[in-house]
């Protein structure tokens, strides 16, 4: 038997115990690889009796890495990206010239859609292919070289090539009830439906850390429609029925084309509310990096 087959661990464990490392739990790694909690708990103590040593640790409902699994998931981590960039450019040909930019749908929708003809033209020898996710990076299997979502998401160990701010501010349709007074306080705002976006874990500013920043004690109530997606709040908001809280990136051509309005004056400045990060092995890429420098000059711009 060749030496290397001897070192290797179960390899069928593998892919199991980087999902579950990943998504810090046995139940969404089950639902992402398409088993059931028991076949994913079965690798990985199958991997843990042939490296002896535990690679979770197990407390009430949750799983949690051990020093051991940490070290173990960051080398698989890396691994398994290199060998999906081998078979890449073995289906696709070299890759020097072509880059995979992974964005928040919103961001990608309403910020970057519009601007990437800009990319385009400054760099025309690039392909650019873009994927877009309502999930955090973390969970993202697929190959990518750059990647833009929310700051403080759940990044997966990617590296942090830099931030951007943005500015947080109700909005709403300009045939809303907010929309037909002068500008509101902030307390007022209240008296009106709100709508929020709701996710777990909770990852975006909500209406009470809103009004908290502002200097506004929240009301003891904060009843409202509920999403869990911002693409929805926005056409909720665009649609009259009720004030989202609106990230100034996302909802500014919307306000200049009167789509939608500010009931209010007060906003909030977030110096680090998008962060754009870089796959460990695309960092030296010429296209990683034209695609990462552009993305900063746009978001300094108009920051």
């Amino acid at each position: 038997m060749h030496a290397l087959s001897r070192s290797l661990p179960p390899l069928a464990a593998l892919l199991p115990f980087e999902a579950a490392a990943r998504l810090e739990s046995f139940t969404r790694a089950a639902e992402e690889l398409h088993l059931t909690q028991a076949a994913i708990s079965r690798q990985i103590r199958a991997l843990e009796r042939d490296l002896g040593v535990a690679l979770f640790e197990r407390r009430n409902r949750g799983v949690f890495l051990t020093p051991a699994g940490r070290k173990l998931a960051h080398t698989l981590s890396e691994s398994l990206g290199q060998i999906a960039r081998h078979a890449d450019a073995i289906r696709g040909g070299e890759r020097g010239h072509r880059v995979i930019l992974f964005c928040q749908l919103c961001e990608a929708f309403y910020w970057l859609m519009p601007r990437l003809a800009d990319f385009h033209r400054r760099h025309p020898e690039i392909d650019l292919k873009l994927i877009t996710s309502t999930r955090p990076l973390s969970e993202q299997r697929d190959p990518f070289d750059v990647a833009l979502q929310t700051h403080g998401r759940p990044s997966g160990g990617h590296t942090l090539a830099f931030t951007a701010s943005d500015t947080i501010l109700p909005v709403c349709s300009p045939a809303h009830p907010a929309a037909q007074r002068a500008q509101l306080a902030p307390a007022a705002l209240a008296t009106f439906e709100l709508l929020h976006h709701q996710a777990e874990p909770a990852e975006w500013m909500g209406w009470r850390d809103w009004f908290e920043a502002v200097g506004e004690a929240p009301p003891a109530e904060l009843g409202g429609k509920r999403f869990d997606s911002y693409p929805l709040l926005l056409q909720a908001a665009l649609s009259g029925h009720g004030i989202a809280l609106g990230w100034a990136r996302t909802t500014q051509r919307m306000i200049a084309a009167g789509e939608l309005v500010t009931p209010v004056n007060e906003r909030f400045f977030q110096p680090d509310a998008i962060g754009v990060y870089v796959h460990r092995t695309s960092t030296q890429r010429h296209a990683s990096r034209a695609l990462l420098d552009w993305l900063e000059d746009a978001l300094q711009q108009e920051g």
